[in-house]
């Protein structure tokens, strides 16, 4: 008997020995052959999922997006139309149909992918539809002239634009640009189609601004209430939106606008900062929407505001608690809400009583987002991704029990590759205030070996790194050559309180620098398994514009990595375009407050750079326009310090195209391998 549990015992201990030896730690080829979840949805009975799935191709060099299903239990996933065409933003009508989107137009067909009709077929394009309750009509966007009433002067008007034989454009507004777009002269209204009539409206006829709002807004950004008869959504009415974030919730009848009377558009919300996500509640008592107190602040906290429709007040719920909302569900009941919020390293999902305002944690770990509630109100689903996971849909009953995951679309994927460990680590930073960092330790990880690091500054600045599958600034894409990867929250970073968050401001280069080098001595310190003779720092974004200013103040790393980097303060004021983000986070434009823009901008301090740098840009980058790559580059050369340029002329603030993710990826590898001073 001993003989046999011997020989059982070996052939198991030997297959896995085969199992660790068949994996491989993941590669640029693994991270695109990976199937990007998108948005959901659940059918009015509950039984389907439909979701839409991104795949790239390195032949195509771009990606191709289908919708499938799966039912609720994660059985039986199949292709809802498995054709060549993009069909995505899968969203089942009331009847249990899937309305989606195609070519520019909404469809919609039966679940089977049969009887398939065009929903819309107007010049200027549809997207982003909410249907009203009883299914007869349907919210949509459209980018249109704003002078136009008809869709024959927004074709005329096109026209004139593509035969005026020039290219040149007059401007007379700020924001005429914005992340990698020209704005142009047109702008993206809200839609009513009437489906009984087949008719459209444009519910924003002639305003000159866009809905969802250009700067800060999203597809959850409009809805319709239960009886169908008023729509909600968030506008910027100011006029000038490149300063200020004043986004507001306004509401008109869609009832009188059938009947053929002007909607008249009233304002509910009272913030003069960010005012967003009206969600009516199921009994057509509240709209719930999230505030931001602070104008011009796209960071401050997201707090929960209910509007009684009947008396017309408006009561934040959850102004006690220190956390910021994320979407925004009611539950079926209308008695409480169910959002998600930064938490630390995850992205955890709450629950709140509107009445008591008494909170309570649903799921904490991992990056949990895009929530939704099941037709019979007790189980919700939701997206999740984890370091070593990319997004997958999950299912949880509310009362926090029955976790389960449905989709498992890369599962041939993961189970070939040997990811690293992540834990996290916390040190003390500025003030004595508490840092955490993530800390990711190589593949095949052997406690005896000493690993050279990589350190990494997250953007925002007020963001953070999480337990997350990122496709661009992948940790475990980091740590795969057999680096270990310290990635620290410090000040300015989500999930720590509001103010932790709010401690970058005005200090760029203070509190948060101290954190992030106290965080960087405590992985030295105290991981043997760190090669403190070999260490590495990358950023991009806020952590470029970190990598510039460590170039000017410390020699603690071989080689440096400034992606989409800002370097000159100033000049990034009259390049970027949404103002009021510089003039928050530097008190105000240049002229107002030179002395901080000086004291905080790394050009100042271009006589020490010493350490070799790689400097990484796109060309249609216009949050930090490449000019701050060009003069970072520039005194780098002069300087004479060890320097490359990856330059992108056809990518944005991120690199998204696969061909050209790959070509970052092997410069980034090659230029740390370079600079290691034992090879």
């Amino acid at each position: 008997m001993q003989k046999l549990f011997l020989i059982i015992f070996i052939s198991i201990f030997s297959f896995l020995q085969l199992s660790a030896q068949d994996k491989h730690p993941i590669t640029i080829d693994d991270l695109w052959a990976m199937k990007r979840i998108g948005s959901f949805d659940i059918s009015p009975d509950g039984k389907t999922i439909a979701f839409d799935q991104t795949n790239y191709s390195f032949e195509t060099n771009k990606g191709n997006t289908d919708i499938y299903l799966i039912d609720a239990d994660g059985n039986n996933l199949r292709p809802f139309k498995n054709s060549d065409a993009n069909e995505s933003s899968p969203k089942f009508s009331p009847d249990g149909r899937l309305s989606f989107q195609r070519g520019g137009q909404l469809w919609i067909a039966d679940i089977n992918g049969s009887d398939e009709k065009q929903l819309t077929d107007i010049y200027t394009g549809a997207s982003g539809i909410v249907w009203a309750n009883d299914g007869s009509k349907f919210l949509f966007t459209s980018s249109v002239w704003t002078e136009c009433e008809t869709q024959d002067c927004n074709k005329q008007k096109d026209e004139e634009r593509a035969n005026r034989g020039y290219e040149a454009e007059i401007f007379d507004e700020l924001l005429f640009r914005h992340w990698n777009d020209w704005r142009g002269p047109k702008r993206s209204h809200l839609f009513l189609m009437d489906l009984q009539k087949n008719e459209y409206f444009d519910l924003t006829l002639g305003l000159h601004t866009d809905i969802p709002t250009i700067a800060l807004g999203s597809s959850q950004d409009y809805a319709i209430s239960p009886d169908g008869k008023e729509a909600a959504f968030v506008m910027n009415a100011t006029g000038n939106q490149a300063i200020n974030t004043n986004n507001d919730i306004f509401i008109l009848s869609l009832e009188n606008l059938q009947q053929g009377k002007a909607p008249e558009i009233k304002k509910i919300s009272v913030s003069e900062g960010n005012d967003n996500q009206p969600v009516y509640s199921p009994d057509g008592k509240y709209i719930a929407f999230r505030s931001m107190a602070r104008p011009g602040f796209e960071a401050d906290k997201q707090t929960l505001v209910l509007y009684d429709r009947e008396s017309g007040k408006l009561n934040d719920i959850s102004e006690h608690i220190d956390l910021s909302v994320g979407k925004i569900v009611w539950a079926d009941d209308s008695k409480s809400i169910y959002f998600d919020s930064a938490n630390k390293v995850y992205n955890s999902i709450y629950q709140i009583d509107i009445e008591a305002k008494e909170l309570k944690l649903i799921y904490e770990p991992h990056s949990n987002s895009n929530i939704t509630l099941s037709s019979s109100g007790s189980k919700l689903f939701f997206k999740q991704q984890r370091n070593n996971l990319p997004h997958e849909i999950f299912s949880i009953d509310t009362d926090g029990s029955n976790f389960k995951q449905i989709t498992y679309v890369n599962k041939e994927v993961l189970s070939s590759i040997e990811f690293g460990e992540m834990g996290t680590f916390w040190s003390e930073g500025a003030e004595g205030a508490q840092v955490q960092s993530i800390l990711i330790k190589p593949p095949f990880f052997d406690p005896n070996k000493k690993y050279p690091m990589i350190f990494l500054v997250h953007g925002g600045p007020q963001g953070n790194w999480s337990d997350d599958f990122h496709f661009r600034w992948n940790m475990q894409m980091f740590a795969s050559p057999g680096y270990v990867v310290v990635a620290p929250n410090p000040r300015g970073s989500t999930g720590y309180g509001q103010k932790f968050t709010d401690e970058i401001s005005q200090d760029w280069g203070g509190k948060v620098y101290i954190d992030l080098m106290n965080a960087y001595d405590y992985a030295v310190d105290n991981f043997d398994f760190v090669d403190s003779k070999n260490t590495f720092a990358a950023g991009a974004s806020y952590g470029g514009y970190m990598i510039s200013w460590i170039a000017g103040h410390t020699d603690r790393f071989n080689a440096l990595v400034c992606h989409a980097g800002v370097y000159n303060l100033e000049s990034m004021w009259g390049s970027t375009e949404e103002l009021w983000f510089p003039e928050w986070e530097f008190g105000g434009t240049p002229w107002q407050n030179r002395a901080l823009y000086q004291k905080w901008s790394p050009h100042m301090y271009a006589e020490n750079f010493k350490t070799p740098t790689l400097v990484v840009h796109g060309a249609n980058d216009f949050r930090v326009p490449e000019t701050q790559a060009f003069e970072f580059f520039t005194t780098l050369q002069r300087l004479e310090v060890e320097s490359k340029f990856l330059y992108f002329p056809d990518e944005t603030h991120f690199v998204a195209k696969p061909r050209n993710a790959r070509l970052w990826w092997n410069t980034l590898y090659d230029w740390f391998e370079n600079y290691k001073t034992e090879k």
